[in-house]
């Protein structure tokens, strides 16, 4: 039977082999283990095979998880990832250490002041809704400036970069000119704003492509964890 901690490291040679192929250091790249919907027992296993950072999508049930798992494991870096409500944003400003959707002033200005004064700045990164699909959340590129500079003038955010969900396709032009398109907003954002160093992108149907194209950070669930309701 394999195991989750077989799966993490699967999942960490496949970005060892992607880095490789793409002349890149694996060590540029953080593997965030999507714990969706997986209870506790799960994250716990992945978390003594040495996975640390975990994102989770609906706040509720990762305010749970927190909670439940703070005096065992305080070292995890909680990354909220999901569409955020403006009446939850409290919660994911108290409890994450990251929040990866951020996409209008509305949400940024919440979060900066329900950030408590004890804890460091939120880490986040803006979305980009990269295949303008309206099913999804997101800005659109000539957007990002805007928003990012709402965000620098907010003391209790970070800015850290950008995240996306490309289209869900086998047709790898597709992936690969969206992906290109996202590594250039990332550089124009970057640019501006030199403490930029997160390019959150590619989960794990894509994540050799998203690599290939300067993928900083991939969001890996079922790879993992197994298909939901595994």
């Amino acid at each position: 039977m394999t195991t989750i901690t077989d799966r993490l490291a699967a999942a960490q040679q496949r970005i060892a082999q992607a880095a490789a192929n793409a002349s890149r250091s694996s060590h540029e790249i953080k593997l965030l283990a999507v714990s969706k919907t997986k209870p506790v027992s799960q994250i716990l296993e992945a978390y003594q095979a040495g996975q640390r950072r975990f994102g989770e999508n609906y706040v509720q049930e990762g305010q749970e998880k927190i909670l439940a798992l703070q005096s065992d494991c305080p070292d995890i870096e909680w990354h909220f990832i999901g569409p955020l409500q403006s009446n939850k944003s409290r919660i994911v400003a108290e409890h994450f250490d990251w929040m990866h959707t951020v996409d209008r002033d509305k949400i940024a200005q919440r979060l900066n002041d329900q950030r408590p004064a004890d804890m460091a700045p939120l880490n986040v990164c803006i979305q980009i809704n990269i295949s303008q699909e309206s099913s999804k959340s997101g800005i659109t590129p000539t957007q990002m400036m805007a928003l990012a500079k709402e965000i620098a003038t907010l003391p209790h955010l970070k800015l850290r970069g950008l995240m996306a969900i490309p289209t869900e396709t086998d047709d790898t032009q597709v992936q690969n000119r969206e992906f290109a398109e996202l590594k250039q907003c990332f550089d124009k954002l970057k640019a501006a704003y030199p403490e930029v160093d997160t390019l959150s992108m590619g989960m794990s149907g894509d994540l050799e492509q998203a690599i290939a194209h300067g993928s900083t950070m991939v969001r890996i669930g079922s790879a993992i964890f197994g298909a939901r309701g595994c």
